[in-house]
């Protein structure tokens, strides 16, 4: 059996002896993948103390059949995840894009600029202050890389142009974007949102502009971002993710 080589970040490493982990990684090159690691809790051999949640690691494993765990056979350490200062919000947020990896990618399904977008926002997590921004650029980067990406102007009913009325729009989740005034009555699980919110997120849906880096929001337009943001995801996946419930801390809630 040949041995693969990756690249990956560190997404659960759960125990499974004194000495040995069952380990989760999202590779650059096979998408995500699960393996045991043996001595993989030791200080020292081959695992060098490298499997830390978050970091990014490069790996050695040997791929067994789909009802068996992979083998893990070496880690060398690239990078370790560290929260911007002690600042437990920016730790919470790289939390969170290793669950949302964990949840949205399927075993072995290979999404190169899916890791490289990660990669890049655990980066700059541990230094950029602006948590709030970092967390929906890689939400909205996530749900368009994998194709899940709610409906921004047109109506995921009928396809028409969607104009707000009042400055508000319907944004409903069971149907997956926004709703024009014909096809709203009757939906069930639709919200109103400001016609402010649906812009912010269509300019972080934008992978090929950085125009998200230069907008501002207050207080509120950050709380019906996140409520929009976190109602849409724990539709997707058919749960609340774990991490939702800390960020609040990124507006303050």
């Amino acid at each position: 059996m040949a041995a693969e080589k990756a690249v990956g970040l560190v997404l659960r490493v759960i125990d499974f002896s004194e000495s040995s982990a069952i380990v989760t990684i999202f590779t650059r090159e096979f998408g995500k993948i699960s393996g045991l690691a043996k001595g993989g809790r030791r200080l020292k051999g081959p695992f060098e103390s490298a499997l830390d949640l978050l970091s990014r690691v490069r790996v050695v494993f040997l791929r067994k059949s789909s009802e068996t765990l992979d083998l893990l056979t070496e880690a060398k350490l690239e990078r370790r995840f560290r929260g911007r200062d002690r600042d437990l919000v920016s730790l919470y947020a790289g939390y969170y894009v290793a669950e949302l990896l964990r949840e949205l990618t399927d075993d072995y399904d290979p999404h190169p600029e899916l890791f490289d977008v990660a990669d890049e926002t655990l980066i700059a997590l541990a230094h950029d202050p602006a948590t709030a921004a970092l967390v929906l650029r890689f939400e909205l980067a996530a749900l368009v890389l994998l194709g899940h990406l709610p409906s921004l102007k047109y109506c995921a009913e009928c396809g028409q142009p969607v104009t707000p009325i009042a400055g508000r729009i319907s944004f409903s989740q069971r149907s997956g974007g926004v709703l024009c005034r014909r096809c709203r009555p009757g939906k069930p699980q639709v919200v109103s949102v400001s016609a402010g919110v649906v812009r912010v997120l269509e300019h972080f849906a934008d992978l090929e502009s950085d125009s998200w880096k230069r907008l501002e929001w207050d207080r509120r337009t950050q709380g019906e971002l996140r409520a929009v943001m976190n109602h849409y995801l724990a539709n997707l996946l058919g749960h609340p993710p774990r991490m939702h419930r800390y960020l609040g801390l990124l507006h303050g809630g």
